[in-house]
């Protein structure tokens, strides 16, 4: 292979752009699936995991919509549409059998080092929050994906399932929660670095840190100039590759309009920062065993749910409330404040400017907690917590969050929450773009993209048999066959030892 002055293929089949979970899912199935494929991975920051995936930067949630609210909305008639927390919980057993897979091929060493048991729960105030948490119990219960939901409105029982949610609270309060006991904590930064130090030590896998993609052209044949530039040097370098996947989290954005592929015309981004409270108890830390979600505010987005949250970071408990919401123009936690501006095109204007106007309550949500004080936010806290004091929790930031903007032909265009993967026609160049549940998802993203960039050889029956290696399920869905759907989680379960 020939190298570039600094070290990069230069001529590679693959290269994967950002050091998240992403790129180091793919480069893992795309290696498995045809090892002797080149792979040239580029990353911005001094090392991999330290934007999104990084354990401080998300919520750790095993996002498989037991808990999330916002997965179930409530139709015309008053019925519970459970469609989108069915789709979700799915998409999630997906990534467990493939951490799975790398478990019992020793890549995964010790599963506890990332994942661990912990409840998921949904809890609600207020007459009319009982009601429609009920009703979301009675729907969800009854499909197999599911059944093992507890649902609860006594006082007694709330408390004994999670202490903090009934200390301080008066007896003639309507209350009410959910509760899946096998819900998990991920620290998805930990899960990344161990993908990332399998990957490099591959034949043929090379990662350059510190690291810019300063342009993106396709050539007439198809292949892409990348070209790129170390941190500290003047000069750029070029790499060419017949596939790119643009996996750079709130740098995606950016990189797809460099591309200039007609796919990725019309979308623009609206970032979001965010920021937890830390409890400094550590008794109180122990109480709380849970991943307790509420009802988010009116005009928040989906990733601002509060949620007061059990987290194990690098084997030690912690307990998080949040999110608490706020502006940045940065697209990057370590980004630059011209992120937005320069964002902005011809082609992605009028759809910012369409979603911008339809989304008041956003504008309006977002100020209110910008203007947030320590007291404000406790507040919010003690809406869970009624016992909770303000000396009792520190301020951290968080990650920043790019939403979607995406024309619409009626509305001119509309901010979507989620994520989305953008391809061109050929498949020579895949990006993802957007928010939660991402990492949650992300084998069924990966998916997502090597059946669009890699049609013909996903039809094969060796990639095929491949692919069922690595994922179980992977051509079989769960949702109409509760026995196999029993049968392969409690065995995914096992394997991770979170059973």
């Amino acid at each position: 292979m020939e190298y570039t002055e600094n070290g990069l293929i230069k001529q590679p089949d693959v290269v994967l752009i950002g050091g998240g979970i992403m790129s180091a899912t793919l480069g893992i199935m795309l290696k498995r699936l045809k090892p002797e494929l080149t792979i040239q991975i580029v990353e911005l920051l001094s090392s991999v995991a330290l934007e999104s995936s990084h354990a401080w930067n998300n919520a750790g949630t095993g996002h498989a919509a037991l808990c999330e609210l916002n997965y179930t909305p409530v139709n015309a008639d008053g019925s519970v549409a459970i469609d989108k927390a069915i789709e979700i919980n799915e998409q999630f057993q997906l990534s467990k059998q493939f951490w799975a897979y790398l478990t019992e091929q020793g890549i995964i060493e010790n599963p506890a080092d990332f994942i661990c048991k912990v409840p998921h729960m949904s809890f609600v105030e207020g007459e009319d929050n009982v009601e429609f948490l009920k009703k979301r119990h009675e729907a969800m219960t009854g499909h197999h994906f599911f059944d093992e939901m507890e649902f609860s409105s006594d006082h007694e029982t709330i408390s004994e399932w999670t202490p903090l949610l009934g200390k301080g609270r008066g007896a003639d309060e309507q209350i009410a929660v959910t509760r899946v006991e096998n819900g998990t904590d991920i620290d998805f930064g930990a899960l990344t670095k161990v993908l990332f130090e399998h990957l490099v030590s591959l034949p043929n896998v090379e990662l350059a840190t510190d690291t810019a993609v300063r342009d993106l052209d396709e050539e007439k044949d198809g292949t892409w100039e990348i070209k790129v530039k170390r941190v500290g040097d003047f000069f750029s370098e070029k790499i060419y590759a017949p596939f790119v996947f643009i996996g750079a989290g709130g740098g995606s954005l950016k990189l797809l309009q460099k591309s200039d592929i007609k796919e990725g015309k019309g979308f623009g981004g609206f970032p979001v920062s965010g920021q937890f409270l830390v409890c400094k108890n550590q008794d109180l830390v122990e109480q709380h065993a849970a991943k307790v979600y509420g009802k988010a505010a009116v005009g928040a987005p989906p990733m601002s749910v509060p949620h007061l949250d059990t987290r194990v970071i690098q084997g030690k408990t912690s307990l998080l409330f949040g999110p608490f919401a706020g502006f940045s123009p940065k697209f990057l936690k370590r980004g630059s404040m011209l992120d937005l501006l320069k964002s902005v095109t011809f082609d992605n204007i009028l759809p910012m400017l369409s979603a911008g106007k339809d989304n008041m309550s956003l504008t309006e949500y977002l100020y209110q907690e910008i203007i947030n004080t320590h007291t404000d936010r406790m507040d919010m806290l003690r809406q869970f917590f009624p016992d909770a004091k303000d000396d009792e929790w520190d301020l951290v930031t968080a990650g920043q969050r790019v939403q979607i903007i995406k024309k619409d032909p009626v509305a001119g265009g509309k901010l979507q929450f989620g994520t989305e993967v953008v391809s061109s026609e050929n498949g020579s160049i895949s990006a993802l773009l957007g928010a939660s549940p991402g990492a949650s998802t992300s084998v069924s993203v990966v998916l997502e993209v090597l059946e669009k960039c890699f049609s013909k050889e996903m039809q094969t029956s060796e990639w095929k048999t491949i692919m069922k290696d690595m994922v179980r399920t992977y051509d079989l869905p769960l949702t109409e066959d509760p026995e196999r759907y029993d049968t392969v989680k409690a065995e995914v379960n096992s394997i991770l030892n979170i059973d």
